[in-house]
Protein backbone atom coordinates (compact mmCIF):
# COMPACT_ATOMS: atom_id res chain seq x y z
CA UNK A 1 0.00 0.00 0.00
CA UNK A 2 1.37 3.38 -0.97
CA UNK A 3 1.58 5.65 2.04
CA UNK A 4 0.57 9.27 1.39
CA UNK A 5 2.88 10.89 3.93
CA UNK A 6 6.01 8.87 3.40
CA UNK A 7 7.86 11.94 2.18
CA UNK A 8 7.52 14.02 5.36
CA UNK A 9 9.59 13.88 8.49
CA UNK A 10 9.18 11.28 11.19
CA UNK A 11 8.28 13.99 13.69
CA UNK A 12 5.60 15.35 11.35
CA UNK A 13 4.20 11.87 10.85
CA UNK A 14 3.94 11.28 14.56
CA UNK A 15 2.36 14.67 15.13
CA UNK A 16 -0.14 14.05 12.35
CA UNK A 17 -1.12 10.79 14.02
CA UNK A 18 -2.16 12.68 17.10
CA UNK A 19 -4.14 15.43 15.38
CA UNK A 20 -7.74 15.34 16.53
CA UNK A 21 -10.19 18.12 17.31
CA UNK A 22 -7.39 20.59 16.64
CA UNK A 23 -5.15 19.25 19.42
CA UNK A 24 -1.72 17.71 18.95
CA UNK A 25 -0.63 14.97 21.34
CA UNK A 26 2.97 15.17 22.63
CA UNK A 27 5.66 13.64 20.47
CA UNK A 28 6.18 10.01 21.48
CA UNK A 29 2.65 9.53 22.75
CA UNK A 30 1.91 7.01 20.01
CA UNK A 31 4.95 4.91 20.78
CA UNK A 32 4.22 4.80 24.48
CA UNK A 33 0.53 3.91 24.27
CA UNK A 34 -0.23 1.15 26.73
CA UNK A 35 -2.62 -1.78 26.25
CA UNK A 36 -6.19 -1.06 27.28
CA UNK A 37 -7.56 -2.59 30.42
CA UNK A 38 -9.78 -5.62 30.00
CA UNK A 39 -13.22 -4.58 28.73
CA UNK A 40 -16.34 -5.50 30.60
CA UNK A 41 -17.65 -8.98 29.86
CA UNK A 42 -19.19 -8.87 26.38
CA UNK A 43 -22.93 -9.30 26.08
CA UNK A 44 -23.71 -10.74 22.66
CA UNK A 45 -27.34 -10.72 21.50
CA UNK A 46 -28.39 -13.10 18.73
CA UNK A 47 -31.73 -13.97 17.15
CA UNK A 48 -32.48 -16.57 14.48
CA UNK A 49 -35.34 -18.29 12.68
CA UNK A 50 -33.29 -21.50 12.83
CA UNK A 51 -33.80 -23.41 16.04
CA UNK A 52 -30.80 -23.41 18.36
CA UNK A 53 -28.58 -21.24 16.15
CA UNK A 54 -28.93 -18.01 18.14
CA UNK A 55 -27.93 -19.72 21.37
CA UNK A 56 -24.96 -21.41 19.71
CA UNK A 57 -23.68 -18.19 18.16
CA UNK A 58 -24.11 -16.29 21.41
CA UNK A 59 -22.14 -18.92 23.28
CA UNK A 60 -19.35 -19.26 20.72
CA UNK A 61 -18.82 -15.55 20.04
CA UNK A 62 -18.75 -14.88 23.78
CA UNK A 63 -16.20 -17.67 24.24
CA UNK A 64 -14.04 -16.27 21.43
CA UNK A 65 -13.90 -12.91 23.22
CA UNK A 66 -13.20 -14.32 26.67
CA UNK A 67 -10.09 -12.73 28.20
CA UNK A 68 -9.54 -10.45 25.20
CA UNK A 69 -8.61 -6.87 26.10
CA UNK A 70 -9.79 -3.75 24.34
CA UNK A 71 -13.24 -2.89 22.99
CA UNK A 72 -14.95 -5.05 20.38
CA UNK A 73 -18.15 -4.42 18.42
CA UNK A 74 -19.82 -7.09 16.28
CA UNK A 75 -22.56 -7.07 13.67
CA UNK A 76 -23.77 -10.22 11.90
CA UNK A 77 -26.65 -10.90 9.54
CA UNK A 78 -27.45 -14.08 7.65
CA UNK A 79 -30.30 -13.65 5.17
CA UNK A 80 -30.71 -17.40 4.72
CA UNK A 81 -31.51 -18.27 8.33
CA UNK A 82 -32.87 -14.89 9.43
CA UNK A 83 -30.02 -14.62 11.91
CA UNK A 84 -28.58 -11.47 13.49
CA UNK A 85 -26.01 -10.93 16.22
CA UNK A 86 -24.96 -7.65 17.81
CA UNK A 87 -22.41 -6.53 20.35
CA UNK A 88 -21.78 -2.86 21.17
CA UNK A 89 -23.50 -2.02 17.90
CA UNK A 90 -23.60 1.74 18.59
CA UNK A 91 -20.07 2.15 19.96
CA UNK A 92 -18.11 4.60 17.80
CA UNK A 93 -14.64 3.93 16.35
CA UNK A 94 -12.16 5.72 14.10
CA UNK A 95 -12.73 4.06 10.75
CA UNK A 96 -9.17 3.66 9.46
CA UNK A 97 -9.34 2.03 6.00
CA UNK A 98 -12.73 0.31 6.26
CA UNK A 99 -14.13 3.70 5.23
CA UNK A 100 -12.70 3.03 1.77
CA UNK A 101 -15.71 0.82 1.03
CA UNK A 102 -17.92 3.82 1.84
CA UNK A 103 -15.78 6.06 -0.37
CA UNK A 104 -16.26 3.74 -3.34
CA UNK A 105 -19.98 3.38 -2.62
CA UNK A 106 -20.22 7.19 -2.60
CA UNK A 107 -18.35 7.46 -5.90
CA UNK A 108 -20.67 4.93 -7.54
CA UNK A 109 -23.80 6.52 -6.04
CA UNK A 110 -22.70 9.95 -7.25
CA UNK A 111 -22.06 8.62 -10.77
CA UNK A 112 -25.55 7.11 -10.77
CA UNK A 113 -27.08 10.56 -10.30
CA UNK A 114 -26.09 11.50 -13.84
CA UNK A 115 -26.14 7.97 -15.28
CA UNK A 116 -22.45 8.10 -16.07
CA UNK A 117 -19.89 5.32 -15.98
CA UNK A 118 -16.73 5.66 -13.93
CA UNK A 119 -13.78 7.01 -15.91
CA UNK A 120 -10.68 4.88 -16.44
CA UNK A 121 -8.88 7.13 -13.93
CA UNK A 122 -11.58 6.58 -11.31
CA UNK A 123 -11.54 2.84 -11.89
CA UNK A 124 -7.76 2.76 -11.45
CA UNK A 125 -7.97 4.75 -8.20
CA UNK A 126 -10.85 2.62 -6.91
CA UNK A 127 -8.99 -0.61 -7.65
CA UNK A 128 -5.88 0.55 -5.79
CA UNK A 129 -7.98 1.87 -2.90
CA UNK A 130 -9.88 -1.36 -2.30
CA UNK A 131 -7.57 -4.15 -3.39
CA UNK A 132 -4.33 -2.67 -1.99
CA UNK A 133 -5.77 -0.18 0.52
CA UNK A 134 -3.85 2.61 -1.21
CA UNK A 135 -4.05 5.75 0.92
CA UNK A 136 -3.01 8.16 -1.83
CA UNK A 137 -5.75 6.89 -4.12
CA UNK A 138 -8.26 7.30 -1.30
CA UNK A 139 -7.16 10.87 -0.61
CA UNK A 140 -7.59 11.71 -4.30
CA UNK A 141 -11.13 10.32 -4.44
CA UNK A 142 -12.03 11.87 -1.06
CA UNK A 143 -11.04 15.30 -2.34
CA UNK A 144 -12.88 14.76 -5.63
CA UNK A 145 -16.11 13.83 -3.86
CA UNK A 146 -15.99 16.41 -1.09
CA UNK A 147 -17.84 16.32 2.22
CA UNK A 148 -21.22 17.20 0.72
CA UNK A 149 -21.35 14.14 -1.53
CA UNK A 150 -20.09 11.79 1.18
CA UNK A 151 -22.76 13.09 3.55
CA UNK A 152 -25.34 12.79 0.77
CA UNK A 153 -24.57 9.12 0.33
CA UNK A 154 -24.64 8.51 4.08
CA UNK A 155 -28.12 10.07 4.28
CA UNK A 156 -29.35 7.97 1.36
CA UNK A 157 -27.88 4.84 2.95
CA UNK A 158 -29.40 5.54 6.36
CA UNK A 159 -25.94 5.48 7.92
CA UNK A 160 -26.98 8.17 10.39
CA UNK A 161 -24.18 7.69 12.93
CA UNK A 162 -21.27 7.73 10.47
CA UNK A 163 -19.46 11.07 10.64
CA UNK A 164 -16.91 11.87 7.89
CA UNK A 165 -13.45 12.84 9.10
CA UNK A 166 -12.84 16.58 8.82
CA UNK A 167 -9.97 18.42 7.17
CA UNK A 168 -9.23 15.60 4.72
CA UNK A 169 -8.67 13.03 7.48
CA UNK A 170 -10.84 10.29 6.00
CA UNK A 171 -9.22 7.74 8.34
CA UNK A 172 -10.81 9.54 11.30
CA UNK A 173 -14.35 9.06 10.02
CA UNK A 174 -16.45 7.83 12.95
CA UNK A 175 -18.27 4.55 12.34
CA UNK A 176 -20.17 1.90 14.27
CA UNK A 177 -21.15 -1.71 13.64
CA UNK A 178 -24.78 -0.88 12.89
CA UNK A 179 -23.87 1.47 10.04
CA UNK A 180 -21.24 -0.90 8.65
CA UNK A 181 -23.90 -3.59 8.50
CA UNK A 182 -26.20 -1.16 6.68
CA UNK A 183 -23.45 -0.57 4.14
CA UNK A 184 -22.88 -4.29 3.64
CA UNK A 185 -26.62 -4.84 3.25
CA UNK A 186 -26.67 -2.27 0.44
CA UNK A 187 -23.67 -3.88 -1.25
CA UNK A 188 -25.06 -7.42 -1.06
CA UNK A 189 -28.80 -7.01 -1.69
CA UNK A 190 -31.01 -5.16 -4.16
CA UNK A 191 -31.99 -1.66 -3.04
CA UNK A 192 -32.80 1.81 -4.33
CA UNK A 193 -29.49 3.39 -3.29
CA UNK A 194 -26.97 1.35 -5.28
CA UNK A 195 -27.75 -0.21 -8.65
CA UNK A 196 -27.02 -3.87 -9.32
CA UNK A 197 -24.07 -2.80 -11.47
CA UNK A 198 -22.64 -0.64 -8.68
CA UNK A 199 -23.04 -3.43 -6.14
CA UNK A 200 -21.37 -5.94 -8.45
CA UNK A 201 -18.42 -3.60 -8.97
CA UNK A 202 -17.92 -3.09 -5.24
CA UNK A 203 -18.13 -6.82 -4.57
CA UNK A 204 -15.72 -7.58 -7.40
CA UNK A 205 -13.03 -5.34 -5.93
CA UNK A 206 -13.65 -6.55 -2.36
CA UNK A 207 -13.16 -10.07 -3.71
CA UNK A 208 -9.75 -9.19 -5.16
CA UNK A 209 -8.00 -7.82 -2.07
CA UNK A 210 -4.31 -8.74 -2.14
CA UNK A 211 -3.34 -11.84 -0.10
CA UNK A 212 -1.49 -9.95 2.64
CA UNK A 213 -4.70 -8.06 3.48
CA UNK A 214 -7.13 -10.99 3.45
CA UNK A 215 -7.10 -11.44 7.21
CA UNK A 216 -9.94 -10.70 9.60
CA UNK A 217 -13.54 -11.70 8.93
CA UNK A 218 -12.62 -14.30 6.25
CA UNK A 219 -10.74 -16.40 8.86
CA UNK A 220 -12.25 -19.87 9.01
CA UNK A 221 -14.55 -19.36 6.02
CA UNK A 222 -15.32 -22.65 4.28
CA UNK A 223 -13.84 -23.41 0.89
CA UNK A 224 -16.31 -22.75 -1.89
CA UNK A 225 -17.76 -19.66 -0.19
CA UNK A 226 -17.35 -16.36 -2.02
CA UNK A 227 -15.40 -13.92 0.16
CA UNK A 228 -15.44 -10.12 -0.02
CA UNK A 229 -13.49 -8.14 2.56
CA UNK A 230 -12.18 -4.71 3.51
CA UNK A 231 -9.93 -4.18 6.50
CA UNK A 232 -8.52 -1.19 8.33
CA UNK A 233 -5.73 -0.64 10.85
CA UNK A 234 -4.52 2.50 12.55
CA UNK A 235 -2.45 3.33 15.64
CA UNK A 236 -3.08 6.49 17.65
CA UNK A 237 -2.08 7.90 21.03
CA UNK A 238 -5.40 6.94 22.64
CA UNK A 239 -7.05 3.52 22.37
CA UNK A 240 -3.87 2.02 20.86
CA UNK A 241 -4.47 0.14 17.62
CA UNK A 242 -7.80 0.33 15.84
CA UNK A 243 -8.18 -2.88 13.83
CA UNK A 244 -11.38 -3.52 11.84
CA UNK A 245 -12.72 -5.98 9.29
CA UNK A 246 -15.96 -6.06 7.33
CA UNK A 247 -16.87 -8.98 5.09
CA UNK A 248 -19.61 -10.46 2.92
CA UNK A 249 -19.88 -14.22 2.36
CA UNK A 250 -22.07 -16.25 0.03
CA UNK A 251 -22.22 -19.94 -0.76
CA UNK A 252 -23.14 -23.28 0.69
CA UNK A 253 -26.70 -22.15 1.21
CA UNK A 254 -25.76 -19.04 3.19
CA UNK A 255 -25.63 -15.31 2.49
CA UNK A 256 -24.19 -13.37 5.40
CA UNK A 257 -22.28 -10.25 6.37
CA UNK A 258 -19.98 -9.72 9.33
CA UNK A 259 -18.49 -6.55 10.82
CA UNK A 260 -15.97 -6.64 13.67
CA UNK A 261 -14.59 -3.32 14.92
CA UNK A 262 -11.95 -3.05 17.64
CA UNK A 263 -9.77 -0.55 19.47
CA UNK A 264 -7.61 -0.66 22.57
CA UNK A 265 -5.34 -3.30 21.01
CA UNK A 266 -1.68 -3.37 22.11
CA UNK A 267 -0.54 -4.37 18.60
CA UNK A 268 -2.10 -4.75 15.18
CA UNK A 269 -1.79 -8.53 15.29
CA UNK A 270 -3.53 -8.65 18.67
CA UNK A 271 -6.53 -6.95 17.08
CA UNK A 272 -6.37 -9.26 14.08
CA UNK A 273 -6.40 -12.29 16.39
CA UNK A 274 -9.46 -10.96 18.22
CA UNK A 275 -11.36 -10.42 14.98
CA UNK A 276 -10.37 -13.81 13.61
CA UNK A 277 -11.50 -15.55 16.78
CA UNK A 278 -14.99 -14.10 16.29
CA UNK A 279 -14.95 -14.87 12.56
CA UNK A 280 -13.99 -18.50 13.07
CA UNK A 281 -16.85 -18.97 15.53
CA UNK A 282 -19.34 -17.40 13.11
CA UNK A 283 -18.23 -19.40 10.08
CA UNK A 284 -18.19 -22.63 12.08
CA UNK A 285 -21.74 -22.14 13.33
CA UNK A 286 -23.25 -20.87 10.08
CA UNK A 287 -21.41 -23.07 7.62
CA UNK A 288 -19.88 -26.02 9.49
CA UNK A 289 -17.76 -27.46 6.71
CA UNK A 290 -14.04 -27.75 6.08
CA UNK A 291 -12.48 -24.28 6.37
CA UNK A 292 -10.11 -22.97 3.75
CA UNK A 293 -7.09 -23.39 5.96
CA UNK A 294 -4.18 -21.04 5.53
CA UNK A 295 -5.77 -18.78 2.93
CA UNK A 296 -6.00 -15.71 5.12
CA UNK A 297 -3.00 -14.78 7.23
CA UNK A 298 -2.50 -11.42 8.97
CA UNK A 299 0.15 -9.20 7.51
CA UNK A 300 3.32 -8.84 9.56
CA UNK A 301 4.02 -5.40 8.09
CA UNK A 302 1.09 -3.01 8.64
CA UNK A 303 1.45 0.11 6.53
CA UNK A 304 -1.19 2.38 7.94
CA UNK A 305 0.29 3.48 11.24
CA UNK A 306 -0.60 7.14 10.69
CA UNK A 307 -3.68 9.02 9.65
CA UNK A 308 -3.63 10.16 6.04
CA UNK A 309 -2.59 13.79 5.84
CA UNK A 310 -4.96 16.22 4.13
CA UNK A 311 -3.79 17.45 0.78
CA UNK A 312 -1.46 14.51 0.28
Amino acid sequence: MTHPISGISRRARVLSAGLTAGVLVPLGAVATATPAAAAAAPSVTCTSAQAGLAAKLTKDITAALKNRTGTVAVGLRDRTTGTTCTLRSTTSFDSASVVKATVLATLLWDAQQTSRALSSREKSLATSMITKSDNAATSTLWRQLGAAKVKGFLRAAGMTKTVPGSGGYWGLTRINATDEQKLLALITGQNTVLTDASRAYLLKLMGKVIPSQRWGTPAGAPSGVEIHVKNGWLQRSTHGWRVHSIGAFKGGGHDYTLSVLTHGNSTMNYGVATIQGVAKAVHKDLAPRTPAAGRYAPTEAPREAFVAAPGS
